[in-house]
């Protein structure tokens, strides 16, 4: 495990890549010995400094939450990153390309919470019952590590590379509709660029979720009614340009868009 010291340090040049946007080397190459551990703490030294500053938890998301991705990573279990208030953009607003260092979308269907969820004994039940909606929704993210070169500890320190997200309009009760049956279809400019199914998540968002609420506990973080969850893509990312015009359409779900300048 690396020292305080070191773990500040870290989290010092991931926070000034951000306000650059000028990225870092990966944390793993020139820190072999950092652990998952050292990288939820870098994290939320950053998010503590944020907050400090005035900005807002609402929600979290989980990363790594495909089968593929978990694979890909050498991992076994997903990881996650805190959604703040500043990093909400919105469907009638072109977002900068030029905030942001690699930018990407990913599809996802989205949780809304209207109770506090339990913390390391969560049940999938237990998410069912405090969830009050799903919603339609798109997530930006980015990567503070250069040319998106990232371990599993570089992408955990760096906030679970999260950027941004945006949530369509429709909200449907948990009892109206299949969550493990959702499809989902993105295009660009016009076109299909990806197609999933919400099952892509663990084979199940609700899963992914019930790990998150345990995860998070043991940080001393909780899931509170309000929070908006992002359980994980049910497509692949696709990178954002300048003029891109993004429109998620979800089975029994509605849509939503986001636009780039």
């Amino acid at each position: 495990m690396l020292s305080n010291q070191l773990r500040t340090e870290l989290a010092d040049q991931l926070d000034a890549a951000e306000r650059s946007r000028i990225p870092v080397g990966p944390l793993t190459a020139a820190h072999p010995d950092i652990d998952v551990v050292d990288a939820y703490e870098i994290a939320l030294i950053n998010i503590r400094r944020r907050l400090q500053h005035g900005a807002k938890v609402v929600g979290h998301k989980v990363g790594l939450s495909s089968l593929a991705m978990q694979q890909m990573m050498g991992v076994d279990e997903p990881d996650y990153g805190h959604l703040l208030a500043d990093m909400e953009v919105f469907e009638d607003q072109p977002v900068d390309t030029a905030r942001f260092c690699y930018p990407r979308v990913e599809v996802e269907v989205a949780f809304v919470l209207g109770a506090d969820l339990p913390g390391a004994d969560c049940t999938e039940q237990d998410v069912v019952d405090a969830t009050v909606a799903y919603a339609p929704s798109i997530e930006l993210i980015d990567s503070r590590i250069k040319d998106w070169k990232i371990g599993l500890a570089d992408t955990i320190a760096d906030n679970a590379s999260s950027a941004g997200f945006v949530l369509g309009t429709d909200r449907v009760r948990p009892s109206d509709i299949d969550i493990k049956a959702i499809d989902a279809v993105l295009t660009r400019n016009g076109e299909l660029i990806a197609e999933g199914r919400s099952d892509a998540v663990l084979g199940n968002p609700v899963t992914a979720v019930a790990w998150l609420a345990q995860k998070v506990d043991s940080f001393g973080v909780r899931l509170r009614a309000g929070d908006i969850v992002l359980p994980g893509s049910c497509t692949r990312a696709i990178d954002a340009r300048p003029g891109d015009h993004f429109r998620a359409e979800f089975s029994g779900l509605g849509t939503v868009s986001l636009q780039f300048k």
